[in-house]
């Protein structure tokens, strides 16, 4: 029989359902895994594998490769208790063996395994035989120092503060220098739709033309070829090209470098061919001296990252909101008890503070006034009001005498209670809460899952589409060159007719590219 685990891999990076689907199902087609399921909102990865072909280890590394980061999420496992030790003080591959052998012996420890060359010990264990304060008492026993691996409990990963600045910066750049395009734009638009001249437009020959719109500022030319309205577009266009189109850039190129197509390729794919377009034609026009200035997109990639990076700006204050919750959650666990040890007749002998990790059931644990309860229990001794809104919503506290339970989370308020640990690590109700959260945000809907597999295959169909419609007008053109001349503005006999039908090709592939990219947001 094929023994099947599963392992949580912290998953950073990942900005909307493609990035989901990349990661899915890139790593589905990895030897020995079994199933992944990747949640967007709290950053997670959950994958079933089978340990013999695949370590967690490597399953985090095949998603680093993918260019999100990944870290293997300890203490996640179900049932069986997991800990993450440093050990000091080992020497040689003997000092290894001593320690993993001793601790196999020990009852109710399942799994072990010691690295020389990190110090570390990964022990799997059964929390209802042994617990991590024994484990390390063993340990201890044999020579070594040891103490847990810190855990980041601040929750840092569900922060999304650093995500939210960059796309407002990145929106914020891409507006500023949007909106005198736009005028641009539209002022053209007024001023070429005129009544006076549209009548007469198509009856008059180039040179009337050129008479009838000099009177517009923006179409005369600095240089041949090169009009005002052209040279004010490229002076806008090219910071947002580069500051507004940063983050589009190097998330698309890591995409690209491992051969998936996402959202990204396809602005960045958009963007880059209108302005290279653009420019290139506006150099062919300067070195021809051309009367009639050429037909540009430089309004097209400040707008699409506009509207884009705008998007991701929402989305990404939307994660923060939900991720919050999360956090607060987390931050309302305690993170250190006190642990005694009792005499007969309830008297206290010893106590010390442990990390709430150590705490073992069946521990006792004393807890002050105002103090926090760090795990589910059982009162033995001590009378208290405690405040337990946090799970019930009741602001009124509640008495507590020997024989109730009490919630981890939860405030003592007057008097020092004794406990018994029922519940810990991840078996308290707060722990519980967070997980289902959690979960609640990993489960996807049916018709998620459909647009997920579909905007895998999306960019690769808009692509090959705008290639389609390059080619088929360059063909249609030549064919017949009526066609093209009449939806081909600005055309005049100066210009040869293949060039025409190049730019016009260009054109109406450049459009489908453009067109589709906001298509993507609404897949998203």
């Amino acid at each position: 029989t094929k023994t099947i685990s599963k392992c949580y891999v912290q998953v950073t990076g990942m900005t909307c359902a493609s990035c989901v689907a990349n990661i899915e199902r890139n790593l589905r087609r990895e030897d020995g895994i079994h199933s992944i399921l990747v949640a967007l909102m709290a950053g997670k990865a959950e994958v079933r594998y089978n340990p013999a072909v695949i370590h967690p280890s490597a399953i985090a590394e095949l998603i680093r490769e993918l260019g999100f980061g990944a870290t293997v999420m300890e203490n996640c496992g179900e049932g069986d208790g997991i800990l993450e030790l440093v050990v000091r003080g080992m020497t040689c591959a003997s000092c290894v063996h001593k320690i993993e052998s001793t601790l196999m012996k020990t009852n109710g420890v399942l799994y072990c395994s010691v690295a020389l060359a990190t110090n570390k010990a990964h022990i799997k264990y059964d929390p209802e035989a042994v617990g991590p304060r024994d484990v390390i008492q063993v340990i201890k026993d044999l020579g070594f120092t040891t103490s847990l691996v810190k855990k980041d409990r601040s929750a840092s990963h569900l922060d999304h503060k650093q995500e939210i600045r960059q796309w407002k910066r990145s929106f914020v750049v891409s507006f500023v220098f949007c909106i005198p395009v736009m005028g641009l734009m539209i002022y053209m638009m007024v001023m070429n739709s005129h009544p006076s001249d549209a009548h007469t437009h198509h009856n008059m020959s180039s040179g009337e033309r050129e008479a009838s719109h000099s009177s517009m500022v923006l179409d005369y030319q600095l240089l041949p070829g090169l009009s005002v309205m052209n040279f004010l577009s490229f002076l806008l266009c090219v910071p947002v090209q580069v500051f507004g189109g940063w983050h589009f850039y190097i998330q698309a190129y890591r995409a690209l470098k491992h051969s998936t197509a996402n959202m990204d390729v396809l602005v960045v794919l958009a963007t880059s061919i209108a302005f290279l377009y653009s420019f290139v034609i506006l150099l062919v026009a300067m070195a021809e001296k051309a009367k009639v200035n050429p037909v540009t997109f430089f309004d097209t990639p400040p707008m699409l990252f506009v509207f884009i990076s705008l998007g991701r700006w929402l989305e990404h204050v939307a994660k923060g909101k939900t991720s919050e919750a999360l956090a607060r959650l987390i931050s309302l666990q305690a993170t250190e008890a006190t642990i005694v040890t009792l005499g007969p007749d309830n008297v206290l002998l010893s106590e010390e503070q442990v990390d709430v990790e150590l705490v073992q059931r069946g521990d006792i644990v004393k807890v002050v006034p105002g103090g926090k309860f760090p795990v589910d229990g059982r009162v033995i001794e001590g009378h208290s009001m405690v405040d337990e809104s946090l799970i019930t919503g009741e602001a009124m506290p509640v008495t507590k005498k020997p024989g109730n339970t009490v919630i981890a989370g939860s405030i003592n308020q007057n008097g020092a209670l004794l406990i018994a640990a029922t519940h810990v690590g991840a078996d308290t109700t707060l722990s519980q809460i967070v997980k289902l959260v959690e979960e609640a945000q990993t489960s996807k809907a049916p018709i998620q899952q459909f647009a997920d597999k579909l905007s895998g295959y999306f960019v690769p169909f808009i692509v090959a589409v705008s290639v389609v419609t390059l080619l088929a007008w360059i063909i249609i053109g030549f064919v017949d060159f009526g066609i093209v001349e009449k939806y081909f503005l600005g055309y005049s006999e100066s210009i040869s007719s293949a060039e025409v039908i190049i730019r016009f090709a260009f054109q109406a592939s450049i459009t489908v590219l453009c067109i589709a990219c906001p298509c993507s947001l609404g897949l998203a």
